[in-house]
């Protein structure tokens, strides 16, 4: 009896997202948003503070760590590519699911006052010409966190050139990153009280009267999610890792539960760096996949668009083509490229979509009140794929527990 019974984190998360479910059922809305949903925005906050010196510091150690740069192009190229085919995966999967199901078929929905902000996509090439920061300063002030993960491993690059002459600059960002981690570690214990105001000020405003008439859309959306993760990523996990799936899921529950609680692929970035190297992921790979996953690999964002896009064509009684369907999944895959891992980045997301087949966007109006809903899944989704990514690339560099996981390495 004199040992003391220990709450772990996760453990103490579901219990700030049930006593938040049941809070946002009694008390009032304006109460709720005045006074509880600050303490989730103040969660938030406090890990966009670290995300950015954190990832800066991870990666450009990770970069300068891989001394062989023919090993650092072999890692980024397993990378990019596994990334890129699992999100053409997933959208196809959305598409094809919101097909058979038909979620917007039979609905009724009035639109007449629904408005939504015209969104003007940008070009492939404006895309692309952006990855590269003008001001990297400017970057990191901004927290645009593609152009952060370009320029640090440009400096990576040249550090590593360096050789010995560039070893003590690369033991202050190792130093670095470790500080960094410690202090999300300090960050994450008020997790629970965040995602308790997070959940009670959602339900509160939306209770469960805009979950009837959209309950089809947000099953679909889950029901994608689980077909994703076991026609996808159990292969990787359990055929290309070598590892029991359920060893891989307790191992990243943590990060998943604080992407599903939080709808920040951010916030779980620290969470999820540490897992995957507890799991056996090579310091240097997790270093660099997991901080770029975070920015690029949105599988979940993916799925959502390609249900909403049929969604929303159903509902408002449009027939798209074959062509409209080639024109999702390529947006799709090119749109999660922009979308940050910050909350509600997927609206924006998919209004870029309805822009290009000639969807209404009052559309993205119609499931606006549901986003934070189905955020929850697509971010969870996406914090799955990042692990998932970083413990296959580490075992096709044949590294998978050969990097031994220290102390500095931990978050808590």
């Amino acid at each position: 009896m004199s040992a003391k019974m220990k709450i772990s984190l996760p453990a103490q998360m579901a219990l700030g997202l049930v006593l938040g479910i049941l809070a946002g059922c009694i008390v009032p809305q304006d109460i709720a948003n005045d006074y509880l949903k600050p303490l989730g925005t103040l969660f938030i906050t406090l890990i966009r503070m670290v995300v950015v010196p954190l990832v800066l510091a991870t990666i450009v150690a990770g970069a300068a760590g891989i001394s062989d740069l023919r090993k650092l192009g072999r890692v980024a190229s397993k990378t990019l590519i596994y990334y890129f085919l699992t999100t053409a995966i997933a959208i196809i999967i959305g598409l094809v699911l919101a097909l058979i199901i038909q979620p917007g078929v039979g609905l009724n929905l009035a639109t007449d006052n629904l408005k939504a902000t015209q969104v003007t996509p940008p070009s492939m090439l404006t895309t692309l010409m952006n990855i590269v920061p003008l001001n990297p300063m400017d970057a990191l002030a901004k927290g645009n966190m593609l152009q952060v993960i370009f320029f640090a491993v440009m400096f990576g690059f040249g550090l590593s050139a360096l050789g010995e002459r560039g070893k003590p600059l690369y033991q202050v960002f190792e130093l670095t990153g470790d500080v960094m981690i410690r202090v999300t570690g300090a960050v994450m214990l008020y997790a629970p009280i965040g995602v308790f105001g997070l959940m009670a000020s959602t339900v509160a405003s939306h209770g469960i009267a805009v979950l009837l008439p959209l309950i089809k859309f947000i099953a679909v959306m889950y029901l994608a999610a689980v077909i994703h993760v076991f026609v996808t990523y159990y292969p990787c996990i359990r055929v290309g890792v070598g590892m029991n799936f359920s060893t891989f899921f307790k191992g990243v529950f943590t990060p998943v539960m604080i992407a599903f609680t939080t709808t920040s692929s951010a916030a779980a970035l620290p969470a999820n760096m540490r897992s995957v190297r507890q799991l056996g992921a090579s310091k240097s790979v997790s270093s660099f996949s997991i901080p770029l996953g975070n920015t690029i690999n949105m599988d979940g964002t993916a799925i959502y668009m390609g249900i909403a896009a049929v969604f929303a064509a159903e509902v408002y009684g449009i027939d798209l083509t074959m062509a409209d369907y080639f024109t999702v999944m390529i947006m799709g895959v090119l749109a999660s490229i922009g979308t940050a891992g910050v909350p509600g980045a997927g609206l924006i997301m998919v209004s870029i979509v309805f822009t290009q087949i000639n969807v209404p966007l009052e559309a993205v109006a119609l499931i606006a009140g549901i986003d934070r809903i189905l955020d929850m899944a697509r971010t969870s989704l996406n914090v799955f794929g990042d692990a998932t990514g970083a413990l296959l690339v580490t075992k096709m560099e044949g590294e998978l527990g050969k990097d031994p996981v220290e102390e500095g390495d931990l978050l808590i």
